[in-house]
């Protein structure tokens, strides 16, 4: 029996995605997340073959849920469909675990593709992620965006300070302590030669990394 959540706090998004994979005669069961939350809390109480991730969620993003899947030995398969371009996020979040990335604008085959890929074990990676991976093994350090040197963790912290969030609410949002997340905010601003979050905050704006 397979069984899939859609985790998008968009309500039309989420029946959109419905009907189309109620199509799929492989698939069982789909069930709906409307929150970072919510989706964890229907992964902790029964099992699910994939998740079907959106990035930009109200309350803990497509990063940090992906970030605790990993930390808790998950082995739910994750698919992300992101409305943010794929040269800005599809690198990190496949770093992340994510075995696919899709933009919400793909067309409904491609949707199918790549659920059905991952659902059988497989990475999805469109055409144009490949490309972004072989300009990756091309390219020197020295030429890529400042972001794509950030590790895992400190791309999460950079992404929330970014977003507005004070390093108290990061730190209880990430259950670390505000000592750790102050130095992985001294990391991120020194990585980047920033001087403080509203530098970090123009940065994001700029790579189209904040909606």
């Amino acid at each position: 029996m397979i069984r899939v959540l859609i985790a998008d706090d968009h309500a039309v998004v989420r029946a959109g995605l419905r009907q189309f994979l109620q199509e799929e005669r492989s698939i069982d069961e789909i069930g709906e997340a409307a929150t970072g939350s919510a989706a964890l809390e229907e992964l902790r109480k029964r099992r699910w073959d994939l998740l079907i991730l959106d990035l930009n969620m109200p309350d803990r993003s497509g990063i940090d849920i992906l970030s605790h899947l990993r930390a808790s030995g998950s082995d739910v398969r994750v698919l992300v469909l992101s409305g943010y371009p794929e040269r800005q996020y599809a690198l990190n979040v496949l770093r992340a675990g994510a075995r696919g990335y899709l933009a919400k604008d793909s067309a409904p085959d491609e949707l199918i593709k790549a659920v059905t890929t991952v659902l059988a074990g497989r990475r999805y990676v469109s055409p144009s992620i490949a490309e972004l991976l072989i300009d990756e093994l091309d390219r020197d350090d020295a030429d890529q965006p400042v972001h794509a040197r950030l590790s895992e963790r400190e791309f999460q912290v950079f992404t929330k300070l970014a977003a507005g969030r004070t390093v108290s609410e990061i730190a209880e949002e990430l259950c670390l302590s505000v000592k750790t997340v102050s130095t992985y905010r001294t990391r991120v601003l020194e990585k980047m030669h920033l001087l403080n979050n509203a530098e970090l905050t123009a940065y994001a704006l700029r790579a189209g990394l904040l909606q």
